[in-house]
């Protein structure tokens, strides 16, 4: 029986990287090449471990780009240095992640190793965390203001905000259906 695509995004965070192979974003990363394992199985085990990523193989998404993605816990907290990796990869490097419980919502994105975009929000104190750049139409549309002033502007923002950002830039994970293009690389961190 083929493998599917299966989404993933809610209580995760995830990386996508323009052009690149797996094993070179593995390599990014600084982690241990496990090998290839099924769409459900990788994904599992890379929601529910502290050490593991999953590696997609190139998908289609926007700009008529094909997109690696990367999903683990282990990106969660403190996040990857984007703009380290768009160095090294020599590639635009996007990171997102969301947590529904704590209403943790962040995207970035850098570019051959310049800091692009990056916003970040924790909803439970209503505090935003980081604001480098100016925001994109998808980020408007979420609600962001053009300028981002602490003392006058309010910011809301919900996990399907940082999805529809994920659409905007890369590919929105939460979509991924259908016949797999290919098995996942399971990375682990040493």
């Amino acid at each position: 029986m083929d493998d599917v695509m299966i989404g993933f995004g809610g209580k995760q965070a995830w990386l996508a990287v323009a052009g690149a192979s797996p094993e070179a974003v593995l390599a990014a990363l600084g982690l241990r090449d496990l090998g290839t394992v099924g769409w459900r199985d990788g994904l599992d085990v890379a929601h529910l471990n502290d050490d593991r990523v999953a590696v997609t193989p190139p998908l289609p998404g926007a700009r008529d780009t094909s997109w690696v993605l990367a999903p683990g816990r282990l990106l969660m907290t403190p996040g990857p240095d984007v703009v380290a990796l768009s160095a090294t990869l020599g590639t635009e490097v996007q990171y997102f992640a969301t947590h529904r419980v704590t209403e943790l919502h962040r995207w970035q994105r850098a570019v051959k190793g310049d800091l692009v975009r990056a916003f970040g929000y924790v909803g439970q104190t209503g505090e935003v965390t980081s604001w480098f750049g100016e925001p994109g139409p998808a980020e408007r549309e979420a609600g962001l203001p053009g300028d981002y002033d602490p003392e006058e502007s309010t910011i809301l923002v919900s996990e399907r905000d940082v999805f529809r950002v994920a659409a905007a830039w890369s590919i929105d994970p939460t979509t991924l259906t259908g016949p797999a293009p290919g098995p996942l690389r399971i990375g682990a961190a040493d």
